[in-house]
């Protein structure tokens, strides 16, 4: 039993290796400062999308109108109008931009946000998607409404793809299990402050998105809470993710083929008012209940004077950052070092404590074969969370769950 440990101990440090090669990231486009909104393409047109109560301004009127601007601290902001006074049956002025590069199945994305949309009626989000929307795949990293207070993640699909969750294997909670309802695959974050006042108060927070063969994972930080690896990088600089710890929401490509229903994507950020989801009556007075008169989304809020209603419908955004797998494996002063002997070797250990301490030597690159799915997923976890190959496998020793 000890030599069968020790063999899918091998078979575990394959993953290990393919993990630590995507480990490493290389910045492919960088968004920030007076430079921000070059990457973008205006929407300018109404919300035919999710029947909101806006018009999606073009890149000029944007400007002219100060909904898009870069303010005194270099961040970019994106929000809603709040100065005019808008008559029964008009549209209130708001952005939707979408970027002009797509990113593929490899990519990396991290936004840091100090201050997200939030309020009555309004519904801001930042996702990505594929050209053929709503075919290649949908992903929804910030998404909110009203008065709620913390994020939702979501995919959404072609038929073929579902959640299927792993113990361990991510920190938020699983809402809807079938990326391809209406509402997708949801996952509620579990995490403080992940938007609303609250995200605010505690200085905003950092969000980051892995679009990998292995499946979609998102992370979400409050601003003391932001990994290391994130606070000292910067727009040159390659990132490794090891330090980043056990995701919010995680997609294992087990149950849903990343490479075959996710197109290359572009990112969009948007708010919208009231809406298929912040506008439904039942929704609406749930998450805004005697903040009107009518109770109605659109008459309590869109119409008459935008402020205070939409002073705090904005996003304050110093940067978003996309980066690509880096062309060759991390060096070994960059990555947690491998212990090195023969893979079939052992040192002192015993099956009834439960705890096998293997020291292997690291296999050559080459594909990994991902029918393991459920054991993958959870090593994958474990070793992102422990950044050790000896503490993963004692984790993994200590429970009765090996293939």
């Amino acid at each position: 039993m000890l030599v069968t440990a020790v063999s899918r101990a091998c078979t575990f440090v394959l993953v290990l290796h393919h993990e630590l090669v995507r480990a490493q990231y290389t910045v492919a486009k960088d968004y920030h400062g007076q430079g921000f909104f070059t990457g973008w393409n205006f929407y300018g047109s109404w919300d035919n999308l999710t029947q909101g109560d806006v018009n999606y301004l073009t890149q000029s009127q944007a400007a002219a109108q100060r909904l898009t601007y870069v303010n005194d601290a270099g961040n970019a902001v994106i929000r809603v109008d709040n100065f005019t006074n808008v008559s029964s049956n008009e549209k209130r002025n708001s952005i939707r931009i979408e970027s002009k590069d797509t990113y593929s199945v490899g990519s990396l994305w991290i936004i840091d946000a100090v201050h997200l949309p939030f309020g009555c009626s309004v519904w801001p989000a930042f996702w990505s998607k594929g050209d053929d929307w709503p075919n290649g795949g949908e992903i929804d990293i910030i998404e909110g409404i009203n008065l709620l207070g913390r994020n939702q993640v979501a995919l959404h699909t072609t038929p073929g793809c579902f959640k299927h969750d792993v113990a361990g294997t991510q920190s938020g909670q699983t809402i809807g299990s079938n990326c391809s309802v209406d509402a997708g695959c949801v996952v509620g974050e579990t995490r403080p402050n992940s938007y609303g006042s609250g995200f605010a108060q505690a200085g905003g927070g950092v969000f980051a998105t892995q679009l990998d063969v292995s499946g979609i994972y998102v992370w979400f930080w409050t601003r003391a809470a932001i990994p290391q690896s994130i606070r000292s990088s910067s727009n040159t600089s390659n990132l490794n993710i090891s330090d980043w710890g056990m995701p919010s929401a995680a997609y294992p490509s087990t149950s849903c083929n990343i490479t075959q229903l996710f197109s290359v994507q572009r990112l969009v950020l948007d708010i919208t008012l009231c809406g298929v989801w912040a506008g439904v009556p039942g929704i609406y007075n749930s998450t805004c209940a005697n903040t009107g008169a009518t109770g109605l989304c659109y008459n309590d809020n869109v119409i008459g004077p935008g402020s205070p209603k939409y002073d705090n419908a904005y996003f304050e955004i110093p940067f978003i950052r996309a980066y690509t797998v880096a062309a060759s494996p991390p060096a070994a002063s960059a990555a947690p070092k491998l212990p090195s002997i023969n893979p079939l070797s052992t040192s002192t250990g015993t099956e009834s404590s439960g705890h096998v301490t293997v020291i292997i030597t690291p296999p050559t690159a080459r594909p990994i074969n991902s029918a393991s799915t459920d054991t993958l997923a959870r090593f994958r976890a474990m070793w992102l969370q422990h950044g050790s190959l000896t503490m993963v496998i004692s984790v993994l020793g200590s429970a009765p769950f090996f293939l």
